[in-house]
């Protein structure tokens, strides 16, 4: 097991769970409660990872952050270096790469919430913000839950997206996935294995932790998502 592409990982997968839990809940709320008629093309924006080869998706983040972009330029302008092949590159591809991840079942638990209690909400003088923090937010602890876990398992698991931004710089840009890659490479399949086992014992421990939850979540407010 390579401890360092380990705790490097873990860092790496709850960073981005924070982020992602603060750019993602006014993104899957918009989603959830906004009419505008252009609203399926954002939509699709923010589903475009799921799709996209992680090839595709690493380039395109890669051009985008590099030293020629406006972006790449502003970041080395007041850091000094590229952001390309750093731990923060990774954060940054990681974010866009598990979005849909965090936004979706958000969305999805957001708008389950019963509208006769928003109008309830409403009727009482709770303004929109105290209507989200006391009506919304508790209704959708499942589908809140279930981002958390899915956008920590799918960073968990990321490669392509991390071997095209981050390279593999050991103790700086190498996850467990290029840690089994290498060691694959290398035929070590006894390390590879083991980190693979750990890998699919965690991501497996996850899942059922969130179904657990979700279930008894169900069982407290009848008729939640």
């Amino acid at each position: 097991m390579d401890w360092t592409a380990l705790l490097l990982t873990l860092k790496l997968a709850f960073l981005v769970c924070v982020l992602l839990l603060v750019l993602g809940l006014p993104i899957a709320y918009w989603v959830a409660f906004s009419r505008w008629r252009g609203k399926f093309l954002v939509e699709a924006v923010v589903t475009l990872p799921l799709v996209l080869p992680p090839t595709v998706l690493g380039f395109y983040i890669l051009v985008a952050l590099g030293p020629r972009s406006p972006l790449g330029q502003l970041w080395t302008a007041v850091f000094g270096h590229p952001l390309p092949f750093t731990f923060g590159g990774l954060v940054v591809a990681s974010v866009v790469y598990s979005l849909p991840f965090m936004v979706q079942p958000v969305a999805s638990a957001f708008a389950a919430v019963d509208p006769r209690l928003l109008a309830a909400s409403s009727t009482l003088g709770v303004n929109s913000l105290g209507t989200f923090q006391r009506v919304i937010l508790p209704l959708s602890f499942s589908g809140i839950l279930t981002g958390l876990v899915l956008t920590f398992a799918h960073t968990l698991g990321e490669f392509g997206v991390v071997l095209m931004v981050g390279g593999n710089l050991p103790g700086v840009t190498r996850t467990l996935s290029v840690s089994i890659y290498d060691r694959v490479q290398a035929l070590d399949y006894a390390s590879a294995g083991a980190t693979s086992l750990f890998l699919l014992l965690l991501s497996f421990a996850l899942l059922a932790l969130v179904y657990g939850l979700n279930r008894n979540a169900r069982s407290l407010w009848p008729g939640t998502c």
